[in-house]
């Protein structure tokens, strides 16, 4: 008889643009053990035709519905290749920014965690604050990221704004990280403590961290 392949754990990275939850997926994979798969939205958009850009990456607002209707095949596709990977023992870290603040409602968080379900996933809010945020956004100097940019006369446009809110009720998340006080290593130490079933707090583990020189 075939032996069965111990499943690949799942981390779900949830956050608004520049939240810090690729650097966090990039810390996860280069100093954790075993396969790490970055599965996320800037792999994704990369892989789409450019007619239905920015795809899953469509920020809140409701400013395309000609596009969210190929929102929950395409969230649909992406949340069986997560679990695809799983099942053949494959780990996989996969940094979003779902939200449900679209035309209509779509769900898109619930349907894709049922897709995940007997699988052994994480789910963790990404966060930073708002100041912060938008000075990610400033320094940032890749044309290809299309980000919003403050105005003296808009410090903090509405999208971003609408980011942060509907990130924040996209679901009842396992784990809450600000990236404005933990390092991308110090939030994977927080997120590997979790999986070990080490009951601790975000605040508490960053001291208990750093009085360990962790």
């Amino acid at each position: 008889m075939k032996k069965h392949e111990p499943l690949g754990q799942i981390i779900i990275l949830n956050g608004a643009p520049r939240s810090g939850k690729t650097s966090i997926a990039r810390a996860i994979q280069t100093h954790w053990d075993g396969i790490w798969m970055n599965i996320g939205v800037d792999g994704h958009m990369h892989m789409l035709p450019e007619r239905l850009r920015p795809g899953i990456g469509l920020r809140p607002g409701g400013e395309r519905p000609d596009l969210e209707e190929h929102l929950p095949s395409l969230y649909g596709a992406w949340f069986e290749s997560i679990a695809a990977h799983s099942r053949r023992g494959i780990n996989v870290v996969a940094d979003f920014g779902i939200h449900d603040g679209h035309a209509g409602s779509l769900h898109l968080m619930e349907n894709g965690l049922k897709l995940l379900e007997g699988l052994p996933h994480l789910v963790v809010c990404v966060t930073c604050p708002l100041a912060d945020i938008m000075k990610r956004r400033a320094a940032d100097s890749d044309p290809s990221h299309h980000y919003v940019k403050a105005s003296a006369d808009d410090p903090v446009p509405l999208p971003v704004a609408r980011w942060q809110e509907y990130i924040r009720r996209a679901a009842d998340y396992d784990l809450t990280l600000d990236t404005s006080v933990l390092t991308p290593l110090e939030c994977a130490a927080i997120i590997e403590d979790r999986l070990q079933g080490v009951a601790v707090t975000p605040t508490l583990g960053l001291a208990q961290m750093r009085a360990s020189g962790r």
